[in-house]
């Protein structure tokens, strides 16, 4: 039963292609300002699920719901207006922009790109200055502040994440789906980004759903996990209480 609480409901999804069946009546539940952990072994369905979540892909049955609203039938750009909102493993940066225009370029319906309005700078200069406001504490959030005249291509791996989770705070989003976002990322950097994560969680209520392989550096910060395998969701609960369990063990014993 869903509660005020579930901010993600995933009901029933079945996704095929052709004779391969990807998804096979996945069911979970995502709770507001909770960092959720979705594992598996390669091959398990989670990158798909979190395809059909994003509007990538539409599933051959069941239904996705995101703050009350079912969003199944959403496209991925509709499903971003909602506020859920996806980053990818290797960060979709514009490299010749700086950090700050990467921000700027996620507010959502800025009158200064009106092709009418553009043309009378009065009836856009107040909200492209309070734009770049919000831009810049969204940066000094993510610890990004003092890098904002940069390149984006200047940037590390870590960093690169990070300024995609600000695009994503300054869309509006309510919640962030991550895939892999402590891949290729130095081990000192992981624990800066996640406090990062923490820290937005508790002072902005983001709640995130991340899929990740690099369990140790990550697992300090989770608050639930989900773990999949063969298109199935096989466990969920607290990060130990999922690790240890048997059919977990075996799937990645058997990958």
């Amino acid at each position: 039963m869903m509660t005020k609480e579930d901010l993600l409901v995933i009901e029933g999804i079945r996704k095929t292609f052709g004779g391969l069946v990807a998804l096979d009546n996945v069911n979970m539940k995502v709770k507001k300002q909770l960092l959720v952990m979705l594992i598996g072994p390669n091959g398990s369905g989670k990158t798909t699920l979190i395809n059909v979540v994003s509007g990538i892909y539409r599933p051959d049955e069941g239904r996705v719901i995101f703050n009350g609203k079912d969003i199944t039938k959403c496209r991925a750009d509709e499903v971003c207006r909602q506020g859920l909102v996806r980053t990818f493993q290797i960060p979709q940066l514009f490299t010749k922009l700086t950090v700050l225009e990467n921000v700027l370029a996620a507010c959502k319906e800025n009158p200064g790109t009106n092709f009418l309005k553009a043309c009378v700078k009065k009836t856009w200069i107040n909200e492209e200055k309070e734009a770049t406001e919000r831009a810049f504490e969204i940066l000094n959030t993510v610890g990004l502040s003092h890098m904002w005249d940069k390149k984006a291509s200047e940037l590390s791996g870590g960093q690169m994440k990070l300024l995609e989770t600000a695009r994503a705070l300054m869309s509006g989003a309510k919640m962030i789906l991550m895939d892999e976002p402590a891949a290729g990322v130095f081990p000192s950097l992981i624990d800066k980004m996640f406090r990062h994560f923490v820290d937005l969680k508790k002072k902005m209520g983001i709640t995130f759903l991340i899929i990740e392989h690099r369990l140790e550096p990550v697992l300090p910060y989770v608050d639930y996990v989900y773990a999949m395998d063969r298109g199935n969701i096989i466990s969920e609960g607290k990060p130990k209480e999922v690790l240890n369990d048997e059919k977990v063990i075996e799937s990645y014993l058997g990958e």
